[in-house]
Parts: C-alpha cells; sequence; structure tokens
C-alpha cells in the first residue's frame, strides 16, 4: 500500500445537484494516476478474496471500476445500464428513487446462472440502486459475492439493504 489518502481527492461540493445536497465527487480521483492506480489496488485486494465470474458495474460511473478490475481478474465485465440504454433481450428490475421510479437492465445473452459477480458503483447512499442490481443478477440465477464502492454515506445505512458482502473505501456521516 502507498501512502495517498485518497480522501484528498474526493470534491464536496454544496448545493448539487439540488439545495440542500452535499455531493461527493470523485472527478480528482479520476484525473490523478497515483490516487486511481490506488483505488484499483484497494478495489483488486478485496476482490481476491473471493471466487469471482464477472464483476459488474451500475451505469455509468461503476462503469470505470468494473472494467478495471474485471482486467486485473481477469474476468469479464457486465454492463447494468439504467432505461434504453441497452439493445436486445433485457432483464429488467424496477426500483424506487427518492423522486419517482427506475429501473436497471442486464442482457438475457450473458450467462450468469450460478456465476459468482462482484457489484461495482462509485457511490452507496440510500442502497436502493445497489439493492436493485444485486436483486437483478440473484434473481436470474446469478450470485453476487460482493458488492464494492468508492464512496459509502454511512449515515443513510444503505449497505444495511444488501444481502452480499459489502466493501466501502471511502465513508462519510
Amino acid at each position: 500500500m502507498s501512502n495517498i489518502n485518497l480522501y484528498n481527492y474526493i470534491e464536496s461540493i454544496s448545493n448539487f445537484p439540488k439545495k440542500g445536497i452535499l455531493f461527493r465527487d470523485i472527478s480528482p480521483l479520476l484525473a490523478n494516476f497515483e490516487a486511481i492506480s490506488e483505488l484499483r489496488n484497494i478495489f483488486l485486494d478485496e476482490a481476491l478474496k473471493y471466487k469471482i465470474d464477472y464483476v459488474a458495474g451500475i451505469d455509468a460511473r461503476g462503469f470505470l471500476f468494473s472494467t478495471l478490475l474485471s482486467q486485473d481478474l481477469k474476468v469479464g465485465s457486465i454492463l447494468i445500464r439504467k432505461p434504453d440504454k441497452l439493445p436486445g433481450e433485457l432483464y429488467t428490475r424496477a426500483y424506487k428513487l427518492e423522486y419517482g421510479e427506475s429501473n436497471l437492465s442486464i442482457k438475457k445473452s450473458l450467462d450468469i446462472r450460478n456465476k459468482n459477480i462482484i457489484l461495482i458503483d462509485d457511490l452507496l447512499a440510500t442502497g436502493g440502486t445497489l439493492k436493485c442490481a444485486e436483486d437483478l443478477i440473484n434473481d436470474n440465477g446469478g450470485n453476487v459475492t460482493l458488492s464494492m464502492v468508492v464512496i459509502e454515506l454511512v449515515s443513510l445505512k444503505g449497505r444495511h439493504k444488501l444481502s452480499s458482502n459489502f466493501y466501502s473505501v471511502l465513508k462519510y456521516d
């Protein structure tokens, strides 16, 4: 491990995307080679504790990390997409947002049955999106063995909605 403090690469932006929200921006982390390399190594160290067949990234920032990690693990990467982003036959699952409802999808042509899968995203807040992705995979024959995020907003208790093992790199109240 290096001595890079990844908290130094997260920018806190008040009142974004709306008044009263404190947004944790990962852009500075992504823009710094040493920081993104450190994050990649942290994710890899955790992932190596599991037997994995795929890494699944959640639309869209989760893709940044799932593809890096899948290369290191020498497994495929699965895209979990928001509505109207994937062609073909899909497995789809709806979930509630604070301002409505949305859904996530994966392609039916993927062979996820009895496969061990890591889910990865940039942030865990209330847990609705990650829980939806976990259910989408598990309900269609896959096995989410680990969910990982860069940032966890601990006070929102999103991790308690998940049934998989969970790991977060950075924690904020």
